[in-house]
């Protein structure tokens, strides 16, 4: 299998239900020029003060440093619809996300940018995340076609769309990649449409 099927990483609880898109990314952020530069303002008035002064933000633990799979509560995403919210997750270094619910846009953007959004019920997530918080630098072990993630010997189970499952297990999650390898069919497609000739 391949890394789209299976992912591997640290994880970190980011605790609070109704996360929504202008907590993930403040809209005074919006105005970057790239999306590689939102990295650094994820969660930024969570994590600081006014005067840019760390408030000890989870996210900012030491012993968190580097984790990929970030793990939260209910309804992640929601709020407005804003593509930064994913961008600025997948530019601060998280691979997947795991809640017990997602805002359906939010939950699309992710799927596009190749970011799984894993559903797990609360009972489980609760026992995930409590394991995480006394095994930070243990590894997690996803496998998206069984839908079972293993953490510091014990296993969870979770589910997925199945729309956005298959796009992960055929590598076909990526609508602007699909137009690029079907290239050669669209221009014949193109090619043969009345429309598509304008010699007359």
């Amino acid at each position: 299998m391949n890394d789209l099927v299976k992912r591997s990483g640290r994880g970190v609880y980011v605790q609070g239900n109704d996360i929504d898109t202008d907590r993930i990314i403040p809209a005074r952020f919006l105005k970057c020029v790239t999306f590689d530069e939102l990295g650094p303002a994820l969660f930024y008035d969570e994590r600081f003060d006014t005067q840019d002064v760390s408030k000890g933000h989870i996210l900012d633990a030491p012993v968190h440093q580097g984790a990929s799979i970030m793990i939260s509560d209910t309804n992640f995403g929601c709020g407005s619809s804003r593509e930064h919210a994913p961008q600025a997750l997948q530019k601060f270094g998280f691979e997947v996300i795991i809640a017990e619910s997602f805002a359906e846009i939010f939950h699309g953007n992710c799927t596009t940018l190749g970011m799984p959004c894993l559903i797990m019920e609360k009972t489980q997530r609760k026992a995930l995340a409590a394991l995480v918080g006394h095994h930070p630098d243990a590894e997690f072990l996803i496998d998206l076609q069984a839908q079972t993630l293993i953490f510091a010997n014990e296993q969870f189970s979770f589910t997925m769309k199945d729309s956005a499952r298959e796009a992960f297990l055929t590598g076909r999650f990526d609508p602007l990649d699909e137009l690029l390898v079907a290239k050669d069919a669209i221009q014949a497609v193109a090619a043969r449409l009345s429309y598509s000739d304008h010699s007359g």
